[in-house]
C-alpha cells in the first residue's frame, strides 16, 4: 500500500512520493506534503527551466536557483515560464 499525503500544491488526498527528492528541509517539506501527480509536473517544468535556461545541476548557483523555483511551483503556485519560451505544441 502506498503511502498517502494531503498535496498542498493539488489540495488533494494522493499518492506521496516514496523517497525524500531533495537534500535539507525543503526535501522534507516536499516528501511530508506533496503528492506523486505535483512533483512530475515540477519536474517537467524543472526539466523546461534547465533547458531553457541553460543550467548546470551540479552548479551551486543553479541549484539555488532550481530550489527557489521548486519552492515557488509547489508551496506558492507560482508557475513563471522563461522570456521567450514557446511549448512545442505552439512552435
Amino acid at each position: 500500500m502506498s503511502r498517502r499525503v494531503h498535496c498542498v500544491h493539488d489540495q488533494t488526498e494522493t499518492d506521496g512520493l516514496d523517497f525524500i527528492p531533495w537534500p535539507g528541509e525543503l526535501g522534507k517539506q516536499v516528501f511530508s506534503s506533496i503528492g506523486k501527480p505535483a512533483w512530475a509536473r515540477w519536474l517537467a517544468h524543472q526539466t523546461m527551466l534547465i533547458n531553457e535556461n541553460r543550467l548546470s545541476p551540479l552548479d551551486p548557483k543553479h541549484r539555488a536557483f532550481l530550489e527557489g523555483e521548486m519552492r515557488k511551483y509547489l508551496f506558492e503556485r507560482q508557475t513563471d515560464r522563461p522570456m521567450g519560451y514557446v511549448p512545442e505544441s505552439e512552435g
